[in-house]
């Protein structure tokens, strides 16, 4: 935790914003005439990666699934359009 003042976050926004992501501070008070009056942290992303196949295993996609793909792709054609 570092404490500065409102002047100091003021002034090097860019590099308390740097130092929060890249962990070298993991939090910053604010204070305003001496007293502390906020707490900047960071914002914990979510690994996306950790979500990629997440579902593997609980679905079943059936052999003919495109089957039906030149059925379904006349429905967005415009007939209309072409002639």
């Amino acid at each position: 935790m570092h404490t500065m003042s409102l002047f100091e976050v003021k002034t090097h926004l860019s590099r308390i914003v740097e130092s929060l992501l890249n962990g070298s501070e993991d939090e910053i008070v604010i204070s305003r005439h001496g007293k502390s009056v906020a707490r900047v942290t960071p914002l914990h992303r979510t690994d996306v990666s950790k979500r990629i196949g997440i579902a593997r295993g609980r679905f079943v996609t059936p052999g003919d699934i495109d089957g039906s793909n030149a059925v379904i792709a006349s429905l967005f054609v415009d007939e209309g359009a072409r002639k």
